[in-house]
């Protein structure tokens, strides 16, 4: 192990209640599982005693009719274990998918439950890594356990036989059971730490590829393609030292394991050689007991079972840990009969160790328009986020028409604000449905008209489908996606529109004709809309003033023109090269006022 690497936590509670969870889904595969492998792990306990009796038989009297019958017995037998092997890969697979299949689904519902928060604590990437992979593995859980359960009945009822042939028998096998223990509580406890930090690894891995493809026209025009790859495969040796280290401690308990056992067994049928000349044993039972023997020594088994379970539980500790995190609470209060005043009443936001917003008290008029203005970093985006409650401030409360927005249920705050950003997603399948898509249906006239609203009609209809184009199958420009964005903000009623920098991307005229239909197309919505031109700020009914987190002031934007720092927001920053060259001296020998 590398000094200083950081080691990876071990699962708690929470990891083992979510596998309880887990195999309580799934109780009656898991328990028919168990069923399997115990009957199978019995079949082959039995077996060597009816081997044994058909062999004492042929050797006594070939002519006994109850000579054939043993054999009888023994051949059915093993056409019972072949069904009951079938049987039991049959439903290992099957239980594994299906429990794989109801974790990423558990797991999907709580990130979309926990919202955009979830990507606060995990990166995108790693995030798909753990729905995708350690869902899988999580999944395996049930078939794991119940092969472990029978992994550990077969050694173990075969040493108990042995012991019931002859003490001695038994005796000679237990000699080696504490190097067995000391073994695969080893094996434990190695291959946990590395499974662990291979999945934790691979997960930042995951996270960096995500970030990349995202990027992709960036790094392509960047021309960083060699140095992104070695981002993304920095970790690369890292997670080949957790996996090979994962292999090598499997191939040494393996060989110890191998190493161990054959010596056992040479030593049960030693002592049951001795037994044999000493009339304690029938020939018979000299075959039973080295096929005992063999049984026992199967314990090694163990190894590979403890393996899966170890697997399966480094798996559900990632995925516990996303479950661990709260979704987002919601009440059940509706709003009372309003326009969509808002207010924030003390609001604080932290982001990390930096306090974005603090004290904020705005109150926003119901109908009006506030423009959010600001230097780039003073906290305008949050305070975006917190007016729809995207996201919750750390302290103060943030009210839409006297309620609280925690106290009003999921679909009620939803169907009352709507949002546009500046790089939105189109859901939905075709153009149409991402302008439709929302908390209530929206007939196609609505769609068209608010695609007409937000300059998107024209470009629409001029695709190869029109509004039934589908999303996939579109170039478009990060303009046009910003309008299909709009224009599903405008499609959906409601009493409050945020837009957070929704038309960033659009050009002077298209914005001017947008915001005709944004500042009196809207009657009766109040409208949130994070500015960065004067002209924008100039059209709201009032501006928040955002500088160093608190808000410096709340106005109409003509009040706040004269002042210069409130001018300065809209302007670039100077640099050296924009500062004005200084004037050349003169030469007071020349020129000069009476020279």
């Amino acid at each position: 192990m590398r000094l200083g690497a950081p080691r990876s936590p071990e699962p708690g509670p929470s990891t083992h209640r979510f596998l309880r969870e887990v195999v309580r889904h799934s109780a009656g595969r898991c328990t028919a599982l168990c069923l399997i492998s115990v009957a199978t792990a019995t079949a082959e306990l039995v077996m060597p005693f009816l081997l044994g009796h058909a062999v004492d038989a042929l050797l006594t009297d070939r002519q006994a009719p109850w000579a054939g019958r043993w054999t009888v017995l023994a051949a059915a037998l093993t056409g019972t274990l072949i069904a009951a092997q079938a049987g039991e890969a049959l439903l290992t697979g099957t239980t594994a998918a299906r429990t794989a299949a109801w974790t990423r689904g558990r797991l999907l519902r709580h990130i979309l439950a926990v919202g955009p928060r979830a990507q606060d604590r995990f990166a995108p990437g790693d995030l798909a890594s753990r729905v995708v992979g350690n869902a899988a593995h999580t999944g395996a859980a049930p078939a794991a356990v119940a092969g472990l359960l029978a992994a550990g009945i077969t050694p173990l009822g075969a040493l108990l036989v042995l012991t019931l042939l002859d003490p001695w028998l038994g005796a000679a096998f237990i000699l080696g059971i504490p190097l067995l223990v000391l073994l695969l509580r080893a094996f434990v406890r190695d291959t946990s730490d590395s499974v662990s930090r291979y999945q934790r690894v691979q997960g930042e891995m995951a996270g960096r590829l995500l970030e990349t493809l995202r990027g992709a026209r960036t790094v392509a025009a960047a021309g960083t393609t060699r140095r992104e790859r070695s981002r993304i495969l920095r970790t690369l040796p890292e997670l080949g030292r957790h996996g090979h280290r994962t292999w090598r401690v499997l191939g040494r308990s393996t060989a110890r394991a191998a190493a161990i056992l054959p010596l056992l067994q040479l030593l049960v049928l030693a002592v049951g050689g001795l037994l044999l000349t000493a009339h304690r044993l029938t020939v018979g039972e000299l075959l039973a007991a080295s096929r005992y023997a063999a049984l026992a020594t199967g314990i090694g088994m163990l190894v590979s079972r403890v393996n899966d379970v170890v697997r399966s539980r480094a798996a559900a500790h990632r995925v516990a840990e996303v479950l661990t995190e709260p979704a987002t609470a919601h009440g059940t209060r509706r709003l009372p009969a309003g326009a969509g005043a808002l207010e924030f009443r003390g609001v604080a936001a932290v982001r990390g160790d930096r306090t974005v917003l603090r004290a904020v008290d705005v109150s926003v008029p119901a109908g009006s328009s506030l423009a959010v203005v600001g230097r780039s970093g003073t906290g305008k985006s949050v305070f975006a986020a917190l007016a729809g409650r995207l996201a919750d401030p750390d302290e103060g409360v943030v009210l839409l028409d006297g309620v609280p927005l925690p106290e009003l249920c999921r679909d009620e705050l939803r169907r009352a604000v709507g949002y546009a950003f500046a790089r939105p997603a189109l859901f939905g399948g075709t153009v149409g449905g991402a302008i439709a898509v929302g908390p209530t249906t929206v007939p196609r006239q609505t769609v068209v008209s608010a695609a007409r609203q937000a300059c998107a009609d024209d470009f629409v209809r001029l695709l190869p489908d029109g509004y039934e184009t589908a999303c996939r199958a579109t170039a478009l420009s990060g303009g046009e996606v910003q309008r299909l964005g709009l224009a599903r903000a405008f499609a959906h009623s409601g009493r409050l529109l945020v837009l957070d920098d929704a038309t960033s991307s659009l050009d002077t005229v298209t914005e001017r004709r947008i915001g005709a239909a944004l500042w009196h197309g809207l009657d009766g919505r109040t409208r949130v809309v994070v500015a960065h031109r004067a002209s924008t700020a100039a059209r709201a009914d009032l501006v928040a003033w955002l500088d160093c987190g608190r808000v410096r002031a709340v106005a109409p934007h003509s009040a706040l023109w004269c002042l210069p720092e409130y001018r300065a927001v809209f302007e670039p920053p100077c640099t050296e090269d924009d500062r004005p060259a200084p004037a050349p001296l003169l030469d007071q020998g020349q020129g000069g006022p009476g020279g």
